[in-house]
């Protein structure tokens, strides 16, 4: 009778002390969230270590992920049950499935964390919006075309809502959650967006379907300013596969503005531009089929997730150099990083 409590009282401090390490003392400090899209798992990565210090398991196809501000929640939208479950940031634990219009793919949250915006990639495709307080899908915004991308700008004005078979980026007005305008005939991948010094939208970094670049969007003209191609890859270097015609898949801007970062699916790299100017500084080579990016919060780590070697890439800025390369779950793709205040 003794050793059995004994035995039982030594599993739950063990319990209690994993949950610390991954969750509740993170209080100021920054977590890799990666989505596995054939798993039906999120692998949290430690930054410092470059080290999988944690799991959320129990979402099948685990297609994007947000934060709130604080780190206190995670939503994470699963494409097998068509909901946005809530995970606690404590215990990892889902603590409610909220339904959605349909199939979702990536989403985003407002900066102020009281909206949630989800992709519904199958038609007709519209944006669904959660409020953060209630739980609740209070709306969705009309969109022709199932959407595979949405974002918020830094300023929380405005979503971006990118569709593929709709071959349009809708932009919608976040107070009055209806559309204003759209721009391009041809389908629309990921996108980054660029600050102006006060905090508005700048400019807009678009891939683009059967595209090997990227183009450049002013946000203040609505219209096309640039297209610029990554590094030709020859025919006889280019890694096998479709890669469902997007040779580019993965971009986004560094926290401090400096520089912005592109996928190439071709041939399993990623390149470095300076921001403004859009010079090339580097292609470092990463694992395959690299599909989407993001930072630490002081812009001097990047974390690739490559979907089909199954692990992410930490490139060091300054030195444009691979650091580690973390293995995860099946197919990572979407990730986000998440500041515990």
């Amino acid at each position: 009778m003794t050793f059995t409590y004994v035995q039982t009282l030594r599993r739950s401090v063990i319990l209690a002390v994993v949950l610390i390490s991954v969750s509740a003392n993170t209080f100021g400090q920054v977590r890799i969230m990666q989505t596995n899209s054939r798993g039906d798992n999120v692998h949290i990565i430690d930054p410092a270590t470059n080290e999988v210090v944690g799991e959320i398991k129990g979402i099948p196809i685990p297609h994007g992920i947000a934060a709130a501000p604080d780190g206190s929640r995670f939503y994470v939208s699963g494409e097998a049950d068509h909901t946005l479950d809530v995970v606690d940031g404590g215990t990892l634990q889902v603590t409610k499935s909220i339904p959605l219009s349909g199939r979702p793919n990536n989403i985003s949250i407002g900066p102020d964390g009281r909206r949630v915006y989800v992709a519904i990639n199958a038609p007709p495709g519209p944006v669904d919006v959660i409020d953060t307080e209630s739980l609740e899908n209070v709306k969705t915004i009309p969109n022709d075309g199932g959407v595979h991308n949405v974002y918020v700008t830094p300023d929380g004005k405005h979503v971006l809502a990118g569709s593929i078979s709709g071959r349009h980026l809708t932009v919608i007005d976040s107070e009055t959650e209806e559309p204003v305008w759209k721009l391009f005939d041809q389908g629309v991948r990921p996108m980054a967006i660029e600050a102006n010094p006060d905090g508005s939208t700048g400019r807009i970094f678009v891939q683009l379907s059967l595209f090997h670049g990227f183009v450049v969007v002013d946000f203040a003209q609505r219209k096309e300013v640039a297209r610029i191609e990554l590094p030709s890859v020859p025919p006889e270097q280019q890694a096998e596969g479709t890669f469902n015609d997007a040779p580019a898949h993965g971009i986004g801007v560094a926290p401090d503005g400096k520089t912005l970062w592109v996928t190439s699916r071709l041939n399993s790299h990623v390149y470095a531009y300076a921001l403004p100017g859009l010079e090339l500084l580097g292609g470092i080579e990463v694992g395959d089929d690299p599909d989407w990016v993001t930072f630490t919060p002081d812009s001097k780590t990047v974390y690739v997730a490559n979907a089909i070697s199954n692990d992410v890439s930490a490139i060091d800025v300054e030195t444009l150099k691979e650091i580690a390369r973390i293995p995860v779950g099946n197919s990572p793709k979407r990730n986000t990083t998440v500041e515990f205040r």
